[in-house]
């Protein structure tokens, strides 16, 4: 079964992918509360069909200097129709804004062979993108993708697991090489323990760096759903960490936390419904409503939960692409 598959994980651009448009296709906004889209796009610049840019910092400046606007991000994401995504955030003045640990400054690191395999993984996943076979299997609460050349690696990852926990453990917490600490977060989701890890993943998505929230959060998604095939293993995920991160100003934070919560709610339980009502429903509205249908989704499922509609509903409602039938559903949920 796959709920995080590698196509979900769609990454930064540094350059486009063989056989991908170089223009963009969709740009979808989030944070904007008081700036309205339409401000946004003015100061943005940049609309659907234009190039996509080698750098977004300037984008980034002009939006920072629309009035009440305290930070800005412009994430470039891969594809649609095999056009650029580009994810404008808003962090306005006013609004509670995230805070993550400080940065460590130790200078313990991985081993060599570890950084090697994540240095052959990164380039046996975008290899398997590019060619289309980017599925995985996730079945054994951690992934293991259909590529050959990736899944050899990842299988390499489960012994690295077994064998260097105690350093993995200290790497992710008190590493100032942000690198090795995201692959530590990586590696960790393979542990034979899961449940024995999930502190240790949890404490990474208060990382300073985004690549050590996202890679820890997508060993948790992993975890949370073995866990709820395997209910007599009691894994427990806490929830309220990626509630939080709904409201983050950071793209993938809040693409992975969606799809998280989206197994999370599986079982509909009330108390996590309402916190998600309370903490972040104007956020999941927002991301209801993104162009991007691929990405849209686990918020309007989620809103669809908050609202106390069946599944069934939800998919019908997505269907036919009634999307505010859904979302008037959870504004009207006492």
């Amino acid at each position: 079964m796959i709920i995080l598959g590698v196509v979900l994980i769609l990454f930064a651009l540094a350059e486009p992918a063989v056989g991908q448009d170089t223009r963009i296709g969709i740009i979808d906004f989030y944070g904007l509360r008081d700036v309205s889209e339409s401000q946004g796009r003015e100061a943005l610049k940049i609309v659907e069909g234009d190039p996509v840019p080698d750098l977004v910092t300037e984008a980034e400046h002009r939006l920072k200097a629309l009035p009440g606007v305290l930070a800005a991000r412009v994430s470039r994401i891969c594809c649609t129709g095999g056009r650029t995504i580009l994810f404008v955030g808003i962090e306005e003045q006013g609004r509670p804004a995230l805070q993550f640990r400080s940065a460590p400054q130790g200078s313990i690191r991985l081993s060599d062979d570890v950084v090697q395999a994540g240095g052959d993984f990164d380039k046996a996943i975008h290899l398997a993108a590019l060619r289309g076979d980017a599925g995985e299997d996730d079945s054994n609460g951690h992934a293991l993708m259909h590529d050959p050349t990736a899944r050899a690696i990842q299988e390499r990852f489960v012994v690295y697991a077994a064998r260097d926990l105690r350093r993995l453990r200290q790497v992710l917490r008190h590493s100032a090489a942000e690198g090795h600490r995201a692959l530590a977060a990586e590696v960790l989701g393979y542990a034979p323990d899961k449940q024995d890890v999930v502190e240790d993943l949890v404490y990474g998505m208060r990382d300073p760096s985004e690549e050590v929230r996202n890679n820890s959060m997508r060993a948790l998604g992993i975890i949370s759903q073995y866990g709820s095939r395997w209910p007599e293993l009691k894994i427990r995920v806490p929830t309220r960490p990626f509630i939080r991160l709904l409201n983050s100003l950071v793209w993938t934070d809040r693409n992975k936390a969606s799809f998280s919560l989206m197994e999370l709610t599986s079982n509909r339980d009330s108390s996590l419904l309402k916190s998600l009502r309370k903490r972040a429903v104007r956020s999941l509205i927002e991301m209801a409503r993104w162009k991007s249908a691929g990405h849209a989704y686990p918020a309007f499922c989620l809103l669809g939960r908050i609202g106390g509609l069946p599944e069934d509903q939800i998919h019908a409602a997505w269907s036919r692409s009634d999307r505010e039938e859904v979302i008037d559903a959870a504004l009207k949920r006492p």
